[in-house]
């Protein structure tokens, strides 16, 4: 099978996905759900129109030409996969396979039915693949790893996988800079980066950065057609447990009825929370984002218009280049080329 075969498979893979039917979706779901109660019908649906997307035929081809065709020999790649959010692991199984590899795929538990379930109908659609992808619990026969995990499972696999070539990726999240000037409709789309997949993801912005004396009343009233979200039990408890804390502590905060807006350093924030930031002018802002920068995987900004920021709305849809930590994994694997 060589990278032709391969892309045309995952071509093909992206095809199949774009008409998967709603009964198939609902289906698919209720697997998913079983394992992980945050992976409902509107989260699994967002992740394989993402993954999809990913797979459009003219921007695959652009993005795997960029790269080595073929290895000069294939390695045993060992991915240890994340869980947070519906087929987060994909991208590093596309990588790994696209660029010639062997996969060693540990799927986390929490996202092990959509990632077993995509890589059949992968298999389906290229049987050659079948031997080429390997789930196991121990990933000891690998020649080299990518792993990702919170900042202490880093460590973990720092420890054990730091004699052989490896890509760590560590806690990230995503920060939201406003300038007072946002229209209604900006200010809704900045509503999909704050809550698609219940804010779980890296995506997913978890601190806003907005000027001194900001007036949140109109943020929050474009935020509102999001109350949806407790209808979930667990975003439900999530918020009733926060606001809790909250108020008990005498914590100064913004309330919704579904999100809770505080002032606070720290760039992650619970589930249900936001935290901000302010600053006096442009020159403080850009340095409290290069202080953060490590713990930054992307910032959204009206219009895009600060310098490397997506556009409102846009922080859940990578595209095919668009690598977890900044860090290139195609680059990673060429070395083995």
């Amino acid at each position: 099978m060589n990278h032709s075969d391969r892309l045309a498979a995952f071509v093909a893979l992206g095809n199949h996905l774009r008409q998967l039917t709603p009964d198939e979706l609902a289906s698919l779901t209720d697997r998913a759900r079983n394992a992980n109660t945050w992976f409902d019908l509107p989260n699994v649906t967002a992740a394989i129109r993402g993954v999809a997307r990913l797979l459009e035929e003219d921007t695959l081809h652009a993005w795997a030409h960029r790269y080595p065709a073929e290895p000069s020999q294939p390695r045993r790649i060992g991915v240890v996969m994340a869980g947070n959010i519906p087929l987060v692991g994909f991208h590093d199984l596309l990588c790994v396979l696209l660029s010639g590899h062997i996969l060693l795929a540990k799927p986390s538990s929490e996202d092990k039915v959509l990632i077993s379930w995509i890589t059949q109908e992968l298999i389906r659609l290229e049987p050659r693949f079948a031997d080429r992808i390997q789930f196991a619990d121990r990933l000891n026969d690998a020649d080299a790893f990518i792993a990702t995990g919170s900042d202490n499972t880093a460590r973990y696999f720092e420890y054990y996988f730091g004699k052989r070539p490896h890509l760590i990726r560590r806690n990230r999240t995503s920060l939201a800079v406003l300038n007072g000037g946002e229209t209604a409709e900006e200010l809704a789309a900045l509503g999909t980066d704050i809550f698609q997949y219940y804010g779980l993801g890296c995506r997913n912005v978890s601190k806003l950065y907005v000027p001194e004396g900001y007036s949140f009343t109109p943020l929050l009233d474009a935020l509102e057609p999001w109350n949806w979200v407790l209808q979930h039990n667990r975003y439900q408890n999530n918020y009733d447990y926060n606001k809790s804390i909250l108020l008990v502590n005498r914590v100064p905060h913004f309330d919704s009825g579904f999100l809770l807006i505080t002032e606070g350093k720290a760039l992650v924030s619970a589930i249900s929370v936001l935290h901000y930031g302010s600053y006096q002018h442009e020159v403080d802002l850009a340095d409290q984002l290069t202080n953060v920068a490590a713990q930054t995987q992307c910032i959204v900004s009206a219009g895009a218009l600060f310098p490397g920021s997506f556009a409102f709305g846009q922080a859940q849809y990578p595209t095919v280049s668009d690598y977890a930590d900044g860090v290139d994994t195609m680059a990673f694997l060429g070395q083995f080329a």
